[in-house]
């Protein structure tokens, strides 16, 4: 009979380990998915429309559509048109100048973007002055896609 050496030992520890783990991470999930806590925007009556975006249940509100000046940029946002990268924004976009700024939805509902993503902001127009301000008057360049 051969011999337990140490990497066989150590490899199906971490294969039971990982297993575990996984049953561990899922099964809260799946009964929690059903379940709405009390005081959540579901159970308010909030007119605001949810969406669930990429397999991702956010249960939050679209933020407003906008379109205005700051510091003499041009920054938009409204419901994304499909592609780029929307699924990361709920479904949301956000234009300086006319060009797409990366924008993402964090687990606690508060918005980071690609230019600003240390300093989370609880709206995406936010986001897009936060980027405006951290650019400091430079050109805000296309987010590779590949």
């Amino acid at each position: 009979m051969p011999e337990l050496s140490r990497r066989r030992a150590l490899t199906a520890a971490a294969a039971l380990a990982t297993v575990a783990g996984v049953q561990t991470v899922t099964a809260p999930t799946a009964t929690t998915a059903s379940a709405t806590p009390a005081g959540s925007t579901a159970s308010t009556g909030s007119t605001a429309s949810t969406r669930s975006t990429g397999g991702h249940d956010h249960h939050a509100p679209t933020p407003t559509p906008f379109d205005e000046v700051y510091k003499g940029r041009r920054i938009q946002g409204g419901p994304a048109s499909g592609g780029g990268h929307a699924h990361h924004g709920g479904g949301y976009a956000v234009l300086v100048d006319g060009v797409e700024l990366h924008v993402m939805r964090n687990a606690d509902g508060s918005w980071i973007s690609v230019v600003s993503h240390y300093d989370p902001v609880p709206t995406p127009r936010a986001a897009a002055r936060a980027a405006v301000d951290e650019l400091q008057g430079a050109a805000l360049l296309p987010f590779p896609t590949g």
